[in-house]
């Protein structure tokens, strides 16, 4: 493979990448099709980032207008919600109440009905709170801005350490759909995450970061695998939902 046949494979990757985290249009390019949709993780962390800035962008305008740190957070947090489409604030809400499941395959059942439970509407009404909390603790637009793409890099590098370390759950749905990364690729989207950061934020902070990712990992993998036998798309958008709370009060302590 010359030079330019790998520099489409990197943007068909990447442009993968966006597709599935997000709802920005993916420009047709005439890229090569992803035979193994995996390949496409170490992106994932660079589709975060991207929607911490226009989410940074959306706070600093409103910012601009005299809005107080108080009302700027939401309005960030609702215009990344509709970048993503609420992928993974749905994740953690289904993955929260199937945690009442006595069973794996029941929990599965849970996870997978549209309706909202109790555990669900709580999970993300602390999710929601702390996120707005931090945002509006930070206050000032450019570390506002700095914190959501790091944030966003981060908790989305969480849910690949997830993929890989953990088997399908179940045989369909999304995370099964994109397969296991190898270790490799889930090196390599912590490394981009921890680059994002560092261009934006200390050294300390930034290894902090990755720290973060690899904590929400745990958690919620430890979870999966104990409850329901592996990962599926839930357990990933709860990982990095977490990721961003841990990621955020990190910034705000620091």
């Amino acid at each position: 493979m010359n030079a330019a046949e790998m520099l489409r494979q990197r943007l068909a990757e990447l442009a993968a990448a966006f597709a599935l985290l997000t709802r920005l249009p993916v420009p047709r390019l005439h890229l090569p099709r992803l035979t193994v949709p995996s390949e496409a993780v170490w992106a994932y962390p660079i589709a975060g980032a991207a929607v911490g800035v226009i989410g940074g962008a959306v706070y600093w305008f409103a910012h601009s207008l005299s809005c107080p740190p108080a009302l700027a957070a939401p309005c960030a947090l609702a215009a990344m919600i509709l970048l993503t489409g609420a992928l993974h604030e749905d994740g953690l809400a289904d993955f929260a109440d199937g945690l009442a499941g006595d069973t794996k395959e029941r929990s599965l059942s849970i996870m997978r009905d549209h309706q909202i439970g109790t555990y669900g509407v709580l999970a993300l009404v602390l999710s929601l709170a702390v996120r707005a909390t931090a945002i509006a603790l930070i206050a000032e637009p450019a570390m506002v801005m700095a914190a959501l793409i790091a944030a966003g890099a981060a908790s989305r590098s969480s849910a690949v350490l997830i993929m890989a370390a953990l088997p399908p759950a179940r045989r369909d749905g999304m995370s099964a759909s994109v397969g296991s990364p190898t270790a490799g690729l889930a090196a390599i989207a912590l490394g981009v995450t921890f680059v994002v950061a560092w261009l934006l934020l200390p050294l300390g902070v930034s290894l902090l970061l990755i720290v973060s990712a690899g904590v929400s990992a745990v958690v919620i993998g430890r979870v999966a695998l104990n409850r329901l036998g592996g990962q599926t798309g839930d357990v990933l958008g709860a990982s990095s939902q977490l990721c961003e709370c841990l990621a955020l009060i990190v910034l705000v302590v620091v």
